[in-house]
Formats: structure tokens, sequence, C-alpha cells
């Protein structure tokens, strides 16, 4: 059964919130009512939440204008100058991951960028990468609050195994941009490779650790965006913008499971979100199918983690940002049973836009002017697109921005935000 309706006291709480935050004393709401922020909805297998609470352990900010090494960035970002910020910037900006997996070292992690500035047109100057990256989370015993970003992994394609022209088609290193892919998922393979689901194709695209694409593109038989390169838009069963959002790998790492972002077009239950089965040993999809449904037609599959063999965990968020972000929850699927009507059983962990901290560990603000912080803290970025399970009851989530979108301060571009998540509830099995 679904399992995202809320009961009356988290609709008040939600409306109070969010007219607090409007009136701008966000960070201080929390304190009316942290017995009502905290509960969540009504959920499959749960009838006591009191001792299973979500909390807030740890947050880490990048500022938006980070900058590594390369080429100027955003020549084709329309209009030049946007929330004050001008294009082209001087370097390629770390600006926002779409996907988070361990690292080499502890407290390391590989962030991954997507296309860039939010579109194909836009962002043939951006090239596409990895960052390792080392967050130094506050939390209540200290920790700056910080993020230190180090070398990078370049994704290209050297022996031309993509079937068409790439922006960077006739150099030799054939560095990937994001007008040739839109990578936003990331896993790594029991041998180091990088598993990355795109969705542009949309596909499944295999790189070795050193991020040289090894394999031409994997794709389900009869799904295509209309940006695929190989077709014309009129061939397309996909909307745009919606294809491998969410890649998860097996514990034993011997399969993907791969989700659509969106339901396909001539599906007519527009809720039904597509999961797919992929035998990393094999190369290919198995055939096996899962079909996981949001609480509405426009939401979407942000990310996923498996937990177990049996469990997912899955983003499902709204396209909205600032005060305008008022869906995004994690949820646990259960990959065993599915419901009566096919779809499979899936458990709220986290409402994002709700989530208890008791420590205070959002506060101060960072900047004049941002919102959502304090106990209940609230994730407000547009695109929040990664989760990562960490040691324990713990979940790494992160925002992707495409700059220079606002959203937790409506005077200026995002930061990068990566929390950490406490969630007892959760089922690692």
């Amino acid at each position: 059964m679904s399992t995202g309706q809320f009961g009356w006291h988290s609709q008040r709480w939600s409306v109070i919130k969010r007219a607090a935050v409007i009136l701008g004393f966000s960070a201080t709401i929390g304190a009316l009512s942290p017995a009502i922020s905290a509960s969540p909805a009504t959920v499959a297998g749960s009838s006591d939440w009191s001792t299973r609470n979500p909390s807030l352990v740890g947050r880490a900010v990048l500022p938006f204008d980070t900058f590594a090494s390369g080429p100027p960035a955003g020549a084709f970002v329309v209009p030049s100058t946007q929330n004050g910020v001008t294009f082209p910037l001087p370097e390629q900006p770390v600006e926002g991951f779409s996907a988070i997996v361990d690292g080499r070292s502890s407290g390391e992690y590989l962030a991954m960028e997507d296309t860039g500035f939010g579109s194909k047109a836009n962002s043939s100057d951006f090239l596409i990468r990895a960052y390792f990256i080392r967050p130094h989370f506050k939390t209540s015993n200290g920790g700056s609050g910080t993020v230190t970003v180090g070398d990078f992994i370049a994704f290209r394609d050297p022996h031309g195994k993509l079937a068409f022209p790439i922006v960077n088609e006739g150099t030799r290193g054939r560095l990937l941009t994001g007008a040739d892919i839109d990578p936003e998922s990331l896993q790594r393979g029991p041998n180091g490779d990088l598993w990355v689901g795109d969705e542009f194709g949309p596909w499944i695209l295999h790189f070795d650790a050193r991020g040289r694409l090894l394999d031409p593109p994997y794709e389900v038989t009869g799904i295509r965006s209309p940006n695929n390169p190989t077709l014309n838009s009129a061939e397309a069963t996909q909307p745009n913008s919606r294809g491998f959002e969410a890649v998860a790998i097996s514990p034993d790492g011997k399969s993907l499971y791969a989700a659509l972002e969106g339901a396909t077009v001539a599906d007519v239950d527009q809720t039904r979100r597509n999961i797919y089965e992929f035998s990393i040993r094999r190369h290919t999809f198995t055939g096996r199918e899962w079909r996981y449904r949001t609480e509405s037609p426009g939401n979407m599959i942000a990310d996923m983690s498996a937990v177990g063999r049996q469990h997912l965990i899955v983003i499902e968020r709204d396209g909205g940002r600032g005060v305008g972000a008022t869906f995004r929850r994690l949820y646990q699927v259960d990959l065993r049973h599915p419901e009566l009507t096919g779809a499979q059983v899936k458990t709220q962990l986290v409402d994002l836009t709700a989530i208890p901290d008791a420590h205070r560990l959002s506060l101060p603000a960072i900047h004049r002017g941002d919102l959502g912080l304090g106990d209940p803290f609230w994730v407000m970025c547009e695109s929040v697109e990664a989760v990562h399970l960490v040691a324990g009851k713990q979940l790494l989530v992160g925002c992707d921005n495409n700059l220079p979108n606002s959203g937790r301060n409506p005077a200026r571009p995002d930061d990068t935000e990566l929390i950490l998540v406490s969630v007892p509830g959760m089922r690692r099995r």
C-alpha cells in the first residue's frame, strides 16, 4: 500500500512552518513544536514512531563559487548575468552533485556532477567530472561544516564508443561535456569500474576507474529520450530529462537497479516509475523489472541506494525550490513483495522538509537571508539528487544545483549542501 499521505498534525505543522519561513523567522520555528515536526506520515509496517525518529547529525557546505582547473565554462548560459553570477566563469565550477559514492579512504567521497548548467544547449563547455571530496561535517561533537575538494576523474571517450560526434570529437583526449551525456547517477563495481546512469539516452554507461568509456551505451529496448542523438525527437518514448536519474548497486556487486525519473509517455498511470535490473557480469539488462509509484504524477525519483538484498532507499521529490520545495522524502522500498496494484511497498523514513535538528547543527546561518534552518531543518535546493548509505543507519544526502539557481537564499545562488541523517527506522537486510 502507498504510505505517503500526511496525517492532520503533519499537515497543520507544514502550513505553520512554511508561513513562518515566508515571514522570515524559520530559524526559530522548530522550538514551537518539535514533537509535531518530527512526526512522520503513517507508514507500512510501523505503528510506533516515537522511538524511531530521524535526525540531522551532520552538515557541510561547499560555496557555489568553488572552481577547479580547466577552461572557462558557461559561455552559452543566457542571459549572461543571473542571480549575481556573470558568465562565462573563469574555470570549471564544482557545483552540485547528482551522485555520491565512497572514496579511497575513510571520510572521503567521490561526488559526480551532472550536465552542468541545466540543459544540453548551454553545457557544451562544462566538462563531466567526479571530484574526490572530504566533508568536515558540523556535528554535535564539533566540526567546521566545510568541504575540501581534491583531485578529480575526467570522463572521456578515447576509443570512440559513442556512436555520434561529441563536442571534443577531434581532440586527443575526447573529454565528455554536458552536451554529450547527462550523468545523473554513479556506482562503483567490484573491480573499481564506474557505472553511470544517463538521461540523454537514457543509457547505462561503463567507465574504468580513470574515467575512460569502455563500452557502447547500454539501453532498455523501447525507452528513448528526445535528447537521444541517434534518433529524432518524434521517436521519443520518454519525456525530456526523465531518464536514469537513479542507479543503485546490489551489495554483492552483481546487479544494478536503474530507475526512470519519470513515467513513460505512453503509460496511462503517470505515477508509475520503472526500475530495471542490469547484470554487471553479463553487461546486459536482465528483463527483470519492478514498479514504484510516486505520491503524485509530477514527483520524480531522484536517487537510490541499495540496503541489503531486499530493500532500496529512494529519494522522491517535487520540482520546487526554496519555499516551493514542499515534497522531498526518503522511502525504503521492499523489492520482495509488490502491492496488489503491482507496485512495490514503500515505507517513509524521512521528510526532508522537516528533519529534526535538536542540536541546531544547521545554525547559525552562513549568509544573511538563509531560510529553512534550525529545528526542523528544511532541504530547500531544487534538486536533492544524491543518497548514499554510510556506516550504521546514517544516510548522506546531497544537492545538485544548476548554477545559478537559488533555494536556500532567494538573494544568492545555492551552495552545495551535504547532510548526514540518522535513520533508526531503516532496515538493513
